[in-house]
């Protein structure tokens, strides 16, 4: 099969760059349903633009492309040890061509191993059938919305919907309970694939086979359709939103799969994704290993709808109850004592990346530059270097609760005014706001190409050490959007919408399949 590595590797790049048509139709139906003078129409219409974005550029539609995971059906007598090694080299080739990210980090030292390879890296499960093709599927699920699976073991006390049991109505409120959970951390609007019974292993194995279905299709167990059915109505009810922002649209899809189980076992697994449902598929010749067809709709096929960003924003600016503010780096602290929650701000000057192992360094170490005044923004691009030097690809905020334990003390010790990120931060660091007075702005998640636009130089990085998602990059930003959803005043969105959300789930709690 000597067109084999090329074809997963032309998979890799379709995968990562071109989201499919059956998702595209489904974001536009959600762009429909929302109000566009709304933070979450606005979302929805900024996810549009990037979507056309990292097809036109053949870019990352978002900068995490997570863990690989293929699963190969191949005709009996197939070499799976070759065509395993050709997966790996394809992997690497697409990662130094910088359409996946470095993702592969050692569990025990923390080095990135720079090619996304490695023990685990990455994830392929092979699978014989009596065809004469193979089939080769592909999905790129991040880790914010890879955090927010979860797993039930029935019967359980759930909150806000009590008791759930072995039985149909107890699997309707995991259901429901886990996309309340999932809030804006995960990239909301999002789809959900998941798996009844098994063990826990091969619960969330048959939770993450859904997402591989085709959006449209119909369950072939009834029981299971109408739950699927029931999940598209009333999840949507909770008013999360987009990003967590509150609207009417919070979930995209549901796919349900089941399997028998132990008598003393009973899983519901959830494989949470994100808008970012980057998954393909090729039929391939068995003999030449070239592609013959493509698994799902090309999204070439269908187009987004690019003026929409742009009447989304007119929509918002327009709107009274919403102020946009344009601030130049450094920040003072009259400058973020004056916004509020709701306000979009617009960042102009140098800005820091800083994830994980940099806030875990700047606890006990000092930072490279003058932090004073900064604005850190929660992300892990994905870099190229070429003769003129380094170049982003690809730069959406990545999931920022992870960094809740570390925040505020960073941003007291160092005088940072500004955090960017996604999905919000909790109560330690919303005190520290208030206390030193600095602001936290909500950007899109998944929007990578969207913000790369805004990056016009790379002013220098630190602590390559730490891998490139975990460098500090130091960026020259101009017209940065953010929205402020936790402010200096003691407010903050995610705490309300999470609240009222809450709330809402209880209307669901009364049984309804008998």
């Amino acid at each position: 099969m000597q067109h084999f590595e090329q074809s997963v590797y032309n998979l890799i790049v379709e995968t990562s760059t071109n989201l499919p048509g059956d998702v595209r139709k489904v974001i536009q139906a959600a762009q429909e349903a929302e109000d566009r003078a709304t933070r979450a129409g606005l979302s929805l219409s900024t996810i549009a633009t990037n979507i056309e974005m990292a097809e036109c550029n053949v870019s990352p539609i978002c900068q995490d492309t997570g863990m690989p995971t293929f699963i190969v059906h191949t005709p009996v007598g197939a070499n799976q040890i070759v065509m395993k090694q050709q997966i790996r080299s394809a992997i690497a080739r697409a990662t130094k061509d910088g359409k996946l990210r470095t993702n592969s980090v050692d569990s025990l030292t923390g080095a990135n191993t720079g090619d996304n390879l490695g023990p685990g890296t990455p994830v392929i499960h092979f699978e014989q059938w009596e065809k004469d093709e193979i089939d080769v599927r592909l999905i790129l699920k991040g880790g914010g919305c890879e955090n927010k699976n979860v797993q039930y073991s029935l019967p359980m006390e759930i909150p806000g919907l009590g008791k759930a049991g072995r039985d149909l109505d107890g699997i309707r409120k995991c259901i429901m309970h886990a996309v309340y959970q999932a809030q804006g951390q995960g990239c909301s609007a999002g789809f959900i694939g998941v798996g009844i019974g098994g063990d826990r292993t091969t619960g969330y194995e048959l939770a993450k086979q859904q997402l591989f279905r085709h959006t449209d299709d119909t369950n072939e167990i009834q029981e299971l359709a109408q739950l699927e059915d029931y999940v598209m109505e009333n999840a949507n009810k909770l008013g999360i939103g987009t990003m967590g922002f509150g609207g009417q649209v919070t979930l995209l899809g549901c796919k349900v799969g089941v399997m028998n189980r132990l008598p003393a076992s009973f899983f519901v697994s959830v494989a949470y994704n994100c808008w970012a449902y980057r998954r393909q598929g090729v039929l391939l010749n068995a003999e030449s290993g070239e592609i013959k067809s493509w698994i799902y709709p090309n999204g070439s096929d269908t187009p987004m709808k690019s003026k929409a960003a742009d009447e989304a924003a007119e929509a918002v600016t327009e709107n009274a109850a919403r102020r946009e503010v344009v601030l130049n780096t450094p920040l003072t602290e009259e400058d973020v004592r004056s916004l509020k929650v709701g306000d979009i701000v617009i960042i102009n000057g140098e800005m820091h990346t800083g994830r994980d192992a940099i806030h875990h360094h700047l606890m006990d170490h000092d930072a490279p530059i003058d932090l004073n005044g900064s604005v850190i923004y929660h992300c892990g691009p994905v870099m190229l270097k070429d003769e003129n030097g380094w170049q982003v690809k690809a730069a959406g905020p990545t999931t920022s609760i992870r960094e809740e334990p570390y925040q505020g003390d960073i941003m007291k010790k160092f005088g940072i005014r500004a955090v960017i990120g996604k999905g919000g931060m909790g109560p330690k660091t919303l005190a520290a706001l208030q206390e030193h007075g600095a602001v936290y702005l909500n950007a899109i998640g998944g929007a990578a190409q969207y913000y790369a636009e805004c990056f016009k130089n790379v002013n220098g990085v630190d602590f390559m050490e730490f891998g490139i998602p975990e460098a500090m990059w130091h960026l020259q930003t101009e017209g940065f959007a953010a929205v402020v959803t936790m402010d200096s005043h003691g407010n903050s969105l995610h705490a309300d919408v999470d609240k009222d959300s809450f709330a809402k789930l209880a209307q669901f709690k009364e049984p309804v399949f008998k």
